[in-house]
């Protein structure tokens, strides 16, 4: 059974950083796509970034292009999702999640694509 575990939240202020990872379990991932979401209190889950597991082509949201960055290690199973110049309007619950089905990185802004989900990481951006 796929099992995703997310670490690396935090508390940090306006302009800082943080890296968030997941560790992905179960099996192999070899087709699969990896996103990365966030859910604010009070909002609907939004898409934020996601790569390709086989060969790392990425997508992100606009809001978060620039500022971060999503990667993979296949040896490790583990993504990571580097976030730079933090926002406070960056605070937010976020979740990897992880689909064995090869979509196009257009489709995967949808949730709804996604099979497997961790548990999410609390992400407070102080101003």
């Amino acid at each position: 059974q796929v099992q995703l575990t997310e670490s690396g939240g935090g508390f940090v202020q306006a302009g800082g950083s943080l890296r968030l990872s997941c560790v992905a379990t179960g099996r192999t991932f070899s087709r699969d796509r990896m996103g990365w979401f966030r859910q604010a209190p009070g909002k609907e889950r939004e898409f934020v970034a996601a790569i390709t597991w086989s060969d790392g082509r990425t997508k992100y949201a606009d809001f978060v292009k620039g500022r971060f960055t999503i990667s993979r290690d296949n040896a490790d199973n583990t993504g990571y999702l580097q976030m730079d110049s933090l926002k406070p309007e960056d605070t937010a619950v976020y979740y990897c999640a992880v689909t064995p089905n090869m979509y196009p990185l257009t489709a995967v802004t949808d949730s709804k694509r996604f099979s497997y989900w961790g548990q999410g990481t609390q992400v407070t951006v102080s101003s």
